[in-house]
């Protein structure tokens, strides 16, 4: 599986943990001239030239140069490379432990190590969806076994997305003064409506809409603004509290969570000094600006409060659940969080994970809302992504090496 790593003694390749298996060497290789025909090991890749849903086959198996063993995959006998046939031709000559080092000719790396060649065959194509550093990786049931491996099914799922945070009952005497002055602008102006002197009524108008930017400005909807201008006087739960009238309360809730929230859905809020009571509410508007020192923007509900239980500036626990529908979902340990993008690896079948980059919406219920990537019914590893990123990124790096013009070039 690594053609660069050789050994002058059995055991395991240092890479890929699996038996190393001999390997004959033939007078055309640079061993042949410093030493006697002999055996040795060496990890070998077997590259089929079979394709599969229009990529190359990914199956890699140990053999012997010369035997002939059947692909699990594609089920024909692939054979090593018996003497008669056609020499491999060498892309360049390379160090394994100097990442990038190449060689137009045999001989020593600069840490004074023998130089290996790489042949053209053993590029490995990729397949399109793969993300940049990472590659396809095959481990065996008995190395999936010691990395605790765990696979699931991207599947439709309906997911409910709870959305905390926590509020205070409102006390908001610069609110209550706002909608005062809205409400006595809007008797003004249709009092001078019935005047004629048409400055009287410009004037009028310029004060209804000057204190209704002020209430805009203060967070408040035009919806909610079109109903308080129906009103005799303000909302005096904005002071204190009336048994049998609403109350407000004031949630901030965090900007990557504001796509979630929408006037009129209904809300639960605990409080903890009333041993956790509950009660219900709706949401009556979202402010429109972001707070830029805690990057959360402020909801308003009101809450019924039959009892008059709730007083001003109480701590409540608000709670707000968002049905967001049946859609296909992701188990959130399948993701893994690189912090520039989001890699799973999907589980092909004889021991083959494929790299995949998806792009996800809200978490929900252990569940990540699936937008690309995956494709549902695809199976994904749930457990034992950090071992397999490691091998994967590890495989695309000795890939890296052997692309020509790949990373910097020495000894040319």
């Amino acid at each position: 599986m690594h053609p660069t790593y050789t050994s002058d003694r059995p055991g395991t390749c240092p890479i890929c943990n699996m038996n190393l298996v001999k390997k004959e060497i033939t007078p055309e290789m640079p061993e042949a001239q410093q030493v006697d025909k002999h055996l040795r090991d060496i990890c070998i890749m077997h590259n089929c030239h079979k394709i599969h849903d229009g990529k190359p086959c990914p199956m890699m198996v140990l053999a012997k140069e010369g035997e002939k063993v059947t692909c699990p995959i594609c089920g024909t006998h692939v054979a090593g490379i018996p003497g008669g046939e056609k020499e491999k031709k060498i892309l360049f000559w390379t160090d394994p432990m100097i990442p990038g080092y190449k060689a137009d000719k045999p001989g020593k790396s600069p840490m004074g190590m023998d130089l290996v060649p790489v042949y053209e065959e053993e590029t490995v194509a990729q397949s399109a969806q793969t993300p940049q550093g990472y590659a396809q990786i095959m481990l065996s049931p008995q190395k999936q076994q010691l990395i605790g491996i765990k696979t699931a099914a991207v599947e439709k799922k309906k997911l409910i997305k709870t959305v905390r945070t926590v509020g205070t009952i409102a006390h908001d005497p610069e609110l209550y003064q706002a909608q005062t002055e809205y409400i006595q602008a809007i008797q003004a102006f249709e009092r001078a409506q019935q005047s004629d002197i048409p400055e009287i009524a410009d004037q009028s108008r310029r004060l209804v809409e000057s204190t209704r930017i002020r209430l805009r400005h203060m967070g408040l909807n035009d919806d909610l603004i079109s109903a308080i201008a129906a009103w005799k006087e303000a909302e005096r739960s904005l002071l204190f509290t009336t048994p049998g009238e609403p109350v407000w309360v004031y949630a901030p809730v965090y900007e990557y969570e504001l796509p979630l929230i929408q006037v009129g859905q209904e809300i639960m809020a605990e409080v903890p000094s009333l041993s956790n009571e509950t009660f219900q509410g709706t949401i009556r508007a979202v402010d429109s600006m972001v707070d830029q020192a805690t990057r959360t923007t402020r909801v308003r509900a009101q809450l019924k409060d039959p009892q008059g239980r709730l007083k001003p500036d109480m701590y409540v626990n608000v709670s707000v659940e968002v049905d967001l529908g049946e859609t296909p979902a992701i188990p959130e340990g399948a993701v893994f969080d690189t912090g520039t993008k989001k890699i799973v690896f999907v589980d092909k079948g004889q021991g083959v994970f494929e790299p995949r980059d998806v792009t996800v919406g809200a978490k929900a219920d252990g569940y990540y809302e699936l937008k690309s990537g995956v494709q549902e019914g695809e199976i994904v590893v749930t457990s034992g992504n950090f071992l397999i990123d490691s091998e994967s990124r590890l495989k695309a790096a000795l890939e890296g090496m052997s692309e020509p013009g790949g990373g910097h070039q020495h000894g040319q």
